[in-house]
């Protein structure tokens, strides 16, 4: 059974459980996209943006290729190719003293990746 907040993200990631993410963001979680320019407080938001990031990016090409923690957060370096595009980037993840998601960041690069995050991105959340 996952203890940390670390291990419940990457539980998700497995498992795809909505129920899981939303038991792990905090209410008053703060997300960060690299396509828009305020940060998105708030559950529901953040919710809404990381379920469609997963569909997005997940499948069999997504992987965490690296992993740097301290006591209160961790950065994930993921890579995923999509449409020939090889997507690169970070999740700055940080956790409170319950193991909930506080702050998420994410950063991608290169510059062809974020416009194709940004299109592909937009039609999913124009479907919900």
């Amino acid at each position: 059974m996952p203890t940390t907040g670390l291990e419940k993200w990457h539980g998700f990631i497995r498992s795809q459980d909505p129920a899981a993410l939303q038991d792990l963001l905090h209410p008053d979680v703060v997300f960060e996209s690299p396509v828009v320019h305020t940060p998105q407080r708030g559950r529901d938001i953040a919710f809404k943006y990381l379920t469609t990031a997963t569909k997005v990016l997940g499948g069999p090409g997504f992987r965490y290729v690296g992993e740097w923690t301290s006591d209160h957060g961790a950065v994930l370096e993921f890579t995923n190719d999509i449409d020939g595009i090889t997507i690169n980037g970070v999740d700055i993840i940080t956790f409170d003293a319950d193991n909930r998601i506080t702050h998420f960041k994410v950063m991608v690069r290169p510059l062809k990746a974020i416009n194709l995050l940004h299109r592909l991105m937009g039609e999913q959340l124009a479907k919900l």
